[in-house]
């Protein structure tokens, strides 16, 4: 989410991608609701910008405490119980987004403790990701972008470390 907010999306780009991560079909997202999104998700940046989790920590926790309110479950709209850090189910959407990722990643940093995903290491990419598989430290976004980043290394290791080949001249 904090990559299309990064980019200028219509209201139902981001509406798609809540609904893609577990929205209600009733979400209602209106142009008024993008700038506040946006907010939020400039708030959230420089947690994945941190190169270590304290920092991570440090700035989670300032977002935690200027941001979110006292813990509550909900089933707001016929959803299955779940918690929330915002006012109240009505709330502001920015407010809501914002308490939503800073639970998300608080949750994340407890249950793995480490930092709760981070910029691509790509060439060109500036995308943020959640580290959330198992496995080695994610340095990527995507698949795409980790593979671009392996054929490019591959290209100019060989480019260097290959011999010029010589064109044979005809006899």
């Amino acid at each position: 989410m904090i990559n299309v907010l990064a980019a200028d999306p219509t209201p139902e780009a981001i509406r798609e991608v809540l609904l893609a991560h577990g929205e209600a079909e009733s979400l209602t997202i209106t142009g008024d609701d993008v700038e506040p999104l946006r907010r939020a998700a400039q708030k959230l940046r420089p947690v994945f910008d941190a190169d270590d989790l304290e920092t991570a920590t440090a700035l989670l926790n300032q977002l935690l405490a200027r941001h979110t309110q006292r813990l509550r479950l909900t089933t707001h709209g016929g959803t299955t119980w779940h918690l929330h850090l915002d006012r109240d189910d009505d709330g502001p959407i920015g407010e809501w987004f914002l308490a939503s990722a800073c639970l998300a990643m608080a949750v994340l940093i407890w249950d793995r403790q480490q930092l709760p995903g981070g910029v691509c290491a790509a060439t060109g990419c500036d995308q943020v990701f959640l580290a959330v598989g198992s496995g080695p430290d994610q340095r990527y976004c995507s698949r795409r972008c980790a593979t671009r980043e392996r054929v490019a290394a591959h290209r100019a290791k060989a480019g260097v470390s290959a011999a010029p080949r010589r064109s044979r001249s005809p006899r």
